[in-house]
Formats: structure tokens, sequence, C-alpha cells
């Protein structure tokens, strides 16, 4: 059994959340799954202060004390995860966007490997085609395996043709998300990802020291000498591009420590 947990961000249980629903019940039709619906405007969320303490001291030192920790615990005891929210003035809604900023010391140190994330993006005109790009780009973020998320447009009242459009788009959604969830696995890196892995650990292994969170994290996981976040074979080819990606950033960073520009 794989159990899903979607974080919804809107207290309405209308569209984004009928549409999270929906969702789940065609991921139940292809297998044995265990779902649960978080809205997030049930739990009490702080809004972060950029003290930019759970970087340099770990998250444990935040001095906001909320539900981000009971969050992430669903999140971790789960196999997928979906992030579900409507378009506001063109960006994920406001209680969506403080939950990502809780997260924001996991965008440092990665966690969710191995597990499936997809998002769902409910909207009314337009422009919710670029908050799923975004979306794409936090769950990669953040580690997991990422399946494009889905932007299901309608007015409301939903006419009965755009109902029919959007469970015909969940559906294929559902199989996609599906296929991947089943698989749980490592895969080997895209090359966008091994340029942020690489360029990232070596930046933080020049600019940091021992009183970081950060380096002392990236440091008892191994990541200073990996070729990536979790044991994968590259091919020779990748491997070359790996190590160019570290000497780059090693030229960038000398250069910016002596206010110089890139110079390759």
């Amino acid at each position: 059994m794989k159990r899903v947990t979607a974080f919804v961000g809107s207290a309405r249980k209308k569209h984004t959340y009928n549409a999270v629903r929906q969702f789940m019940v065609y991921l139940q039709a292809l297998g044995d799954i265990e779902y649960e619906i978080v809205v997030l405007s049930n739990y009490h969320l702080g809004i972060c202060r950029g003290c930019k303490q759970c970087f340099a001291k770990g998250e444990e030192s935040c001095p906001l004390k909320d539900d981000r920790d009971v969050l992430i615990e669903k999140m971790m005891a789960s196999d997928g995860v979906v992030f579900a929210t409507p378009n506001y003035a063109f960006n994920v809604s406001g209680i969506m966007k403080v939950f990502l900023d809780r997260l924001a010391f996991i965008f440092h140190r990665p966690r969710f490997f191995g597990k499936t994330f997809t998002s769902i993006v409910a909207q009314g005109i337009c422009g919710g085609d670029k908050i799923v790009s975004y979306l794409d780009l936090v769950g990669n973020a953040l580690g997991f395996n990422t399946v494009k998320g889905s932007c299901l447009t309608a007015l409301e009242p939903m006419t009965k043709q755009e109902k029919l459009k959007i469970d015909r788009s969940l559906a294929r959604h559902s199989q996609r998300f599906y296929k991947r969830l089943i698989k749980s696995d490592y895969p080997v890196p895209t090359w966008l990802n091994l340029m942020v892995f690489r360029m990232g650990r070596t930046s933080m292994r020049l600019e940091l020291d021992e009183t970081s969170f950060d380096y002392r994290y990236y440091k008892a996981k191994g990541w200073f000498e990996s070729d990536y976040y979790y044991p994968v074979r590259l091919g020779v080819l990748k491997k070359t591009v790996g190590s160019l990606f570290d000497w780059i950033q090693v030229r960038r960073t000398r250069n910016r420590q002596h206010g110089s520009a890139l110079s390759l």
C-alpha cells in the first residue's frame, strides 16, 4: 500500500479541494492507495522572519513555534505528496506560500528522496501554468521525484463541459503520478539537478565552515565528496560534466571573493 498526502492551500472546500478529492479517487482506482487531505488553514503556521537560524544553527533553532514539524512529519510518512493551491493574484495562495517559506531550510538540505511529488492548481481565468512550473521546481528542490502538475480552469458555477474536461485531466494526471509512485526509486539526476547539487555543494564547501549547520549537515552526509545526494550510477559523460560544474563554481566563488567577474 502507498500513502499519499495532499496539502491544500485553500480554506474553501470547493474547486481546489474537490479537484484533490477527485484525484485521490482516481488514484485509488489504480491501486492500493491510502490518502489524507491536509487543509493548511487548519494548522498554525507562522510567517518566516528571515532570521536564517534554520540555515546557520538547524531548524530546531527557529524562533517560531507552530505546526511546521507536524506537517513535515506527514510528508516524511508519505510515499507521495501533492501540493494544491488556487491561483490567487497569479501565484500560489498566501497560506501555501507561508507553508513553503517554513520549508526553506529543506531547500538547502533536501530530504524527500525516493518520494513522488506533483501539484494541482485551480483557477478561474489564466496564469496557472506558471504556478505549476513553480511548484514543479519546488518539488525538485525538496528532493522529490516530480511529476508535472495540472492546471484546472473553470469559473463558478462550473459548467458540465468544464467539469468533464477537468475530470479527464485529473484522470490522466493520476495515471502519470501513479506510474511514478509505484517505482519509489532513486533516478539518475537530470542535468539541471546535477548542476544544482554540484555547484551548490561546492559553494557551501568554500563559503561556509563548521560554524554553519548547512556545512556540518553536508559533511555528515558525505555530500562534499559524493557524485549526488544519494548513491547513483552516473555515466562517464555525467561524471565528467559533474566535475566541470564543481570547477566552474570554484572559479565563481574565488572571483566573487576577489570582487571580479566570472572568467573561464
